[in-house]
């Protein structure tokens, strides 16, 4: 092949239009990007070349398929075994290709915020009040890229660019599978979790913080936002709640119907009932509290025997008041011969005839 042929072949027409690259720097230029390559398609990085990283930035030189160094904040001059025009012209018989590749991968190090966290279905977790609770939660989290060669090897590789959206499920899916096991070191009682949400997302962050290392990442913050149980199991928390509140049921019922008298006085023959119904209520509030007493284990006195119905006395036979005796009490006159009797008298004293009832 002649020298005239050579410099019309197409394999050196692609060699004089291959640029030579000596500044390397990227600028973000849109939200989510963590992982981006520089672009090297038909072009080689100039021996020498300068690198430029800013700042929530790290860089990684990766030469021959291997990553050789980290780079943070800051400019650095690139050496490598990649002379352009030398590694070019001495492969001329493989079209000009150059067998050594080199990319520089940019990672962005600010920290992703707000990202959601929340428990599609209750999550199980032993209470040492309550026993087995149910429990909902919600909340955020932030977390950055702490690690790029691990992050590098595990999760982007070699794509050209890399979003926080294709990390969010995967991130959220951990986030729930350690969440049991969170709450259960956390060693908090339920009722006391919602005075103590910053202890415990600080409990949860620290029991997720190995899963987020292992995958080049560096778990920030962790926030409970808002815990709940299920809606049956809330009802009944309310209402013990409700109960230890109202404490003693007979003057709770006492002040209720205080309360109802003005009402009551306003409707025709309300007030009549208010007596009953004290009666009935306040009734009602002493067999509460001996529920109530016998559920929290508080045993009670046992009610006495009830009493023998008292023995009727025999009737004891009318006694006629004795001859000349003078009456004692309120008097009457015998209807048979007019002598002065008791009043209550059934027989005259005098002549023994039976008296009328007066």
């Amino acid at each position: 092949m002649g020298i005239n042929d050579f410099l019309k072949s197409s394999g050196l027409k692609d060699f004089v239009k291959k640029q030579f690259i000596d500044v390397l720097q990227y600028v973000e230029n849109e939200d989510g990007v963590l992982s981006y390559r520089f672009p090297m398609m038909d072009m080689e990085i100039q021996n020498g070349a300068s690198l430029t990283v800013r700042e929530s930035q790290m860089a990684a030189f990766v030469n021959e398929g291997r990553m050789a160094d980290i780079f943070g904040p800051g400019t650095y001059k690139v050496t490598t075994q990649n002379i352009p025009l030398l590694t070019n012209l001495m492969n001329w018989d493989k079209m000009f290709e150059s067998p050594f590749k080199s990319d520089v991968y940019f990672f962005s190090t600010r920290q992703q915020l707000n990202q959601k966290w929340g428990t599609p279905n209750p999550i199980t977790i032993r209470d040492r009040e309550f026993g087995a609770v149910r429990v909902r939660g919600n909340g955020v989290y932030a977390w950055h890229l702490a690690d790029p060669r691990t992050f590098h090897q595990k999760v982007s590789g070699t794509r050209e660019t890399y979003r926080v959206a294709e990390l969010e499920g995967q991130l959220r899916d951990v986030v729930i599978s350690h969440m049991a096991d969170a709450f259960a070191q956390s060693q908090i009682p339920f009722l006391d979790m919602i005075a103590n949400q910053v202890e415990l997302g600080a409990q949860i962050l620290k029991a997720l913080q190995p899963s987020f290392n292992e995958l080049g990442l560096q778990l920030d913050t962790f926030v409970v936002r808002e815990l709940s149980l299920p809606e049956e199991l809330q009802k009944r928390l309310d209402e013990r709640i409700s109960m230890n509140m109202i404490g003693d049921m007979g003057r709770y019922t006492q002040f209720q119907v205080a309360q109802s008298i003005p009402i009551a006085a306003a409707n025709e023959g309300g007030i009549a009932g208010i007596g009953a119904g004290l009666s009935a209520g306040y009734g009602m509030a002493q067999a509460m509290t001996g529920a109530m007493a016998q559920a929290y284990q508080q045993p009670q006195q046992p009610p006495p025997p009830p009493a023998a119905p008292p023995v009727a006395a025999p009737a004891a036979a009318p006694v006629a008041a004795a001859p000349g005796a003078a009456p004692q009490g309120e008097t009457k006159f015998c209807f048979n011969c007019g002598s002065k009797i008791l009043r209550v008298a059934k027989f005259c004293g005098e002549c023994g005839s039976p008296q009328p009832a007066v």
